[in-house]
């Protein structure tokens, strides 16, 4: 997720026709979604313990879901989360009968935290996600991805497709359509300013863990629907922000932009299916930005979601939920 330096500095003083499925989203998911108010601090009572894999040289600290014989599916989250962001979809996937996992991307919660920013690039965190593959003796896996979990998806079904079944999209746009468009796009500028600002060194840091990371959470909260993120959602993701070296290695991932040319990556492989949902009120990404990754794509369709906003898989899960299943089985 992504906000501006002037919003934080001011706080410390398919492309298809559009269609409407709430209705048959709810009574789809009604049965297979928990309720929204379990408890936070354990995803699923049923699911397996989260452990740590070796991949690449690291670890990664991994929930997994469903039957062993499931197909492989990852969910990857972004910034500032981790893989308590899913919540609303492992179990119901899992039900499903996917294999789920659930990866704390590097950098982030009890996961390895190189100490280089070149440690932060895409080509390492394909790498990374690649081994992931391998470790559950899977050819390929279907990718969902939210925010930088998705530039991840998007950067591994373009550079490396042999591994990615299907890649489904939340709000985030493909890298090297951000990386032309936005510098071009002046509705961008100022929403796109934060990445300035998560270039420096150390100040960052130190502003966003001021009062219990009081601006991390504000940002959560005012770019959401009311009451996405209740107090005790909030202090979960408190939990992961305090681990040692982990807020340094989720800035990491943002400082690691100029150490990668974003304009090189390539356009999706045609053989993978690409599908977005998108929430139209992202506070921080225009809908241009969705509308002109999909025209890169020779097998992409685009689904808004006219009240959702950045956070459209924790305000609207059960229409998420929807078009996740029929992405993945029906098309």
């Amino acid at each position: 997720m992504e906000f501006s330096i002037f919003w934080v500095l001011g706080s410390i003083r398919r492309r298809k026709k559009r269609e409407w499925i709430g209705g048959e989203a709810k009574k789809f998911t009604k049965e297979l979604l928990a309720s929204r108010d379990k408890e936070v601090d354990d995803l699923n009572n049923e699911h397996q313990p989260a452990g740590l894999i070796e991949v690449n040289g690291l670890e990664l600290y991994t929930e997994v879901w469903g039957p062993e014989d499931g197909e492989l599916l990852f969910l990857l989250h972004g910034f500032p989360e981790f893989s308590f962001g899913w919540k609303k979809q492992a179990q119901m996937l899992a039900d499903q009968g996917y294999r789920v996992a659930v990866p704390n991307l590097r950098g982030y919660y009890n996961s390895s935290k190189p100490e280089k920013i070149n440690g932060y690039t895409l080509e390492e965190i394909a790498k990374d996600l690649i081994a992931l593959v391998h470790f559950f003796h899977r050819e390929q896996a279907i990718m969902i991805g939210h925010d930088w979990g998705g530039i991840a998806g998007w950067f591994l079904a373009s550079s490396y497709p042999d591994y990615v079944k299907k890649l489904i999209i939340l709000n985030v746009p493909h890298p090297a359509v951000f990386a032309r468009v936005a510098p071009f796009y002046p509705p961008q500028w100022l929403r796109s300013s934060y990445i300035l600002f998560f270039q420096l060194p150390i100040l960052p840091e130190i502003l966003l863990k001021q009062n219990h990371y009081r601006l991390l959470k504000k940002m959560m909260k005012t770019t959401a629907r009311p009451g996405t993120f209740p107090p005790e959602i909030l202090d979960a993701y408190q939990k992961a922000w305090e681990k040692e070296g982990a807020l340094t290695g989720m800035l990491n991932w943002y400082r690691a932009i100029r150490r990668q040319p974003f304009f090189t990556v390539p356009a999706p492989d045609p053989a993978v299916p690409v599908r977005m949902i998108w929430g139209r009120n992202d506070a921080a990404l225009s809908l241009k930005l969705a509308k002109e990754s999909m025209k890169s794509c020779g097998n992409g369709e685009l689904v808004l979601i006219d009240e959702a906003t950045h956070w459209l898989h924790h305000e609207y899960p059960d229409i998420v939920n929807y078009w996740l299943v029929r992405f993945i089985e029906k098309e």
